[in-house]
């Protein structure tokens, strides 16, 4: 084992993996909405997952309440909306670190609803995170750019919840968890796209999809879900949570790098200074605790 991290170089290729897949995740987003509907798309995501992974996992020791209030948080909530936001012109990259907000919606819902304490450095984190995300807002004022924003912030929100219920459901099987509640976001975001994007966004979507947006589909729903949370959960068996969640920190960094390099995108100025502002925060929030207890 390494002496820095106590992980092992295998270990530390396979989260760098996870981290990278996530990040690219937001590059497959963009490439299959442009040929799906959203809502449309966000279920079929979690078919993917499910088709495959169901015969092979078994269903964690949890209520099935939370399993459904989980799967319609993360599936219909943040997904449903985060797919819905980048087809409305949320830039790719700037997503995957706007939607990192939900570090700072989890620990205020674990201080309001479980009395967890909130350290010095994780509330200066949050503020400056918000403060980023002002300055990002501050730019989109204009309607038309500031819906797909309020969308992925609202999308943070979600996960942000469903990081609470799982913090409900105890110490289970998060890979099970995962898997399972992806038979629950299909029916509702099916029925969501009938209602918003028209009965004709099934046969459009059958008619139109190419290999890229089948590849897209099957990169976010096994590689994305299956592969990422399943080594994912793997490491968090075998290491600290405190060594191995720094590690999402490069989410971001890899979904601005892929989404420059691949889409060709770029950001403006204030949304630079922004997802700066947001990033410290997050460094904040992960290191700070550390770092004030060493120097106390």
């Amino acid at each position: 084992m390494t002496e820095a991290s106590g992980l092992r170089p295998r270990d530390i290729l396979i989260v760098i993996a996870v981290v990278t897949v996530w990040g690219l995740n937001f590059i497959a987003m963009h490439w299959g909405v442009a040929e799906i509907s959203p809502l449309l798309m966000s279920g079929l995501r979690y078919v993917a997952a499910v088709i495959p992974a169901i015969f092979l996992v078994r269903r964690p020791k949890v209520a099935l309440g939370l399993l459904l209030a989980y799967g319609l948080f993360v599936g219909v909530g943040q997904f449903g909306l985060l797919f819905s936001a980048i087809k409305l012109g949320m830039p790719a990259g700037l997503a995957s670190i706007v939607v990192q907000v939900q570090a700072f919606v989890s620990i205020l819902l674990a201080v309001v609803f479980l009395r967890e304490r909130i350290s010095a450095s994780q509330a200066i984190g949050a503020g400056v995170a918000f403060f980023g995300i002002g300055v990002i807002a501050y730019d989109r004022l204009e309607g038309a750019v500031m819906v797909p924003l309020l969308m992925t912030v609202v999308a943070a929100c979600c996960w942000g919840i469903a990081n609470l219920i799982t913090k409900w459901a105890g110490k289970i099987d998060m890979l099970g968890l995962v898997v399972w509640s992806s038979l629950v976001p299909p029916l509702p975001l099916l029925a969501l796209s009938i209602i918003i994007e028209g009965p004709g966004a099934v046969p459009t979507a059958i008619a139109n999809i190419t290999w890229v947006g089948i590849g897209s589909i099957l990169f976010v729903g096994w590689l994305g879900t299956v592969f990422g949370y399943g080594m994912w959960s793997v490491m968090l068996s075998r290491h600290p949570a405190s060594t191995i969640a720094p590690f999402t920190l490069l989410v971001p960094v890899v979904g601005i790098g892929a989404s420059a390099l691949i889409l060709g995108e770029r950001i403006n100025g204030p949304e630079i200074a922004g997802s700066v502002l947001v990033f410290v925060g997050l460094l904040l929030n992960v290191f700070g605790p550390r770092m004030f207890a060493q120097r106390a």
